[in-house]
């Protein structure tokens, strides 16, 4: 049967406008979004979408922070994060200044927002359940420090957060605001990936783990969204944009998107080639993938979820060469140009280039149907 989130998880989720329409006028919002948002001060004259966008995840008088954000982190090591997370449990990856923490969504599909400061920089780690896009971004807009939280709206099924300080709109997919005193500007992106715990203990040894101690009574580890990725469709009546049938509505792809060019790998095809080489915007890429990550969207229990794997996008360039990648097997690869190792998460284990890490292209997890929702106008490998 069919299961939709319940109300203690959330169905709050962000994304982007690929280009700014004209300021539309507070009456094109739809009566229930109207009716949900009428106490806000927002400057909806201030606008770079068309309200008619907008849609109504929780059904509310005022919806904001129906679905709790954490304003006041707490972290634990990874031998007491292994004390309940399983190898195969998804996380985002953040990594600020040499400072890396994990964010398992077993925690993040309950509250979406985690506002903290990470290598001394102000940051908001966001995870959007209904597009499977993990995203972080600097809290800091024009030299002021920003509060994020989930606005209980929804645009093409991505989670739209707001700030405490001028309840601007903000879609979670492109960290732009999209509604009020912010609309058009775009937060600053922070290096984000959705890897698996056992990856991030192999590779980051003294990374941090968000910790279950958040001050709400929650069941961490079960799935508020259980069998939403076999749906053939997100949920109806939150995104309105045309079907694209090149892929599975809720296929996982790795967006990439460098300058103004964005691009969507789609797993299918990773898990046939493991490496794949290419170029965005006259720069050199690769996408890489493996591992055994567990789909925290899929059975009641997020650690019993059936494997999707871990799909990486990285700068394909070091010390100003560029280097080309194949697979090893068991999640290990090679380049061409040195013969060094490396790892799925772009660490250098063995050769000339050992101890080097490659760099995180600017990129999602997101499902197709949110890829080209967002970015109608992007390349598709393959």
């Amino acid at each position: 049967g069919e299961s939709t989130p319940s109300s203690t998880a959330a169905q709050g989720d962000g994304t982007e406008p690929t280009s700014p329409a004209a300021p539309v006028s507070v009456g094109v919002r739809n009566a229930g979004v109207h009716s949900a948002t009428g106490s806000w001060p927002t400057d909806w004259a201030n606008t770079t979408i068309d309200l008619g966008e907008l849609a109504v995840g929780i059904p509310s008088s005022d919806p904001r922070d129906a679905i709790p954000p954490i304003y006041a982190a707490s972290y634990t090591s990874l031998s007491e994060g292994a004390e309940w997370l399983q190898p195969q449990d998804p996380g985002a990856l953040v990594e600020v200044n040499g400072d890396v923490r994990f964010f398992p969504l077993a925690i993040m599909t309950r509250h979406e927002i985690v506002n903290d400061e990470i290598g001394g920089v102000p940051v908001a780690v966001t995870y959007c359940p209904l597009c499977n896009t993990a995203l972080a971004f600097e809290r800091v807009v024009d030299g002021q420090e920003i509060v994020l939280g989930v606005s209980g709206l929804l645009r093409n099924s991505d989670l739209v957060m707001w700030d405490h300080e001028t309840v601007s709109l903000w879609q979670q997919i492109s960290g732009e605001g999209i509604v009020g005193e912010f609309a058009g500007t775009r937060l600053t992106r922070v290096s984000t990936a959705i890897v698996s715990f056992a990856e991030v203990s192999q590779n980051f040894p003294e990374a941090q783990v968000l910790s279950r101690e958040t001050g709400f009574n929650m069941s961490y580890g079960t799935n508020p969204y259980r069998q939403y990725r076999s749906r053939p469709a997100p949920f109806p009546g939150f995104a309105d944009a045309p079907e694209d049938t090149r892929f599975p509505a809720l296929e996982r792809v790795v967006g990439v998107t460098i300058g103004d060019t964005d691009k969507a790998y789609a797993f299918s095809h990773l898990e046939r080639e493991r490496a794949i080489n290419d170029v965005i915007a006259d720069v050199p890429v690769v996408v890489l993938w493996g591992g055994a990550t567990a789909d925290a969207l899929d059975q009641s229990s997020i650690s019993d979820s059936r494997a999707v794997g871990t799909g990486l996008a990285f700068l394909a360039t070091v010390d100003g060469q560029r280097l080309g990648f194949s697979a090893l097997g068991d999640d290990t690869f090679t380049d061409t140009e040195t013969g060094s190792t490396w790892t799925l998460l772009g660490l250098a284990t063995d050769g000339p280039l050992a101890g080097t890490r490659l760099q995180l292209a600017p990129q999602r997890n997101e499902f197709w149907f949110a890829f080209t929702a967002f970015f109608p106008n992007g390349e598709v490998y393959g």
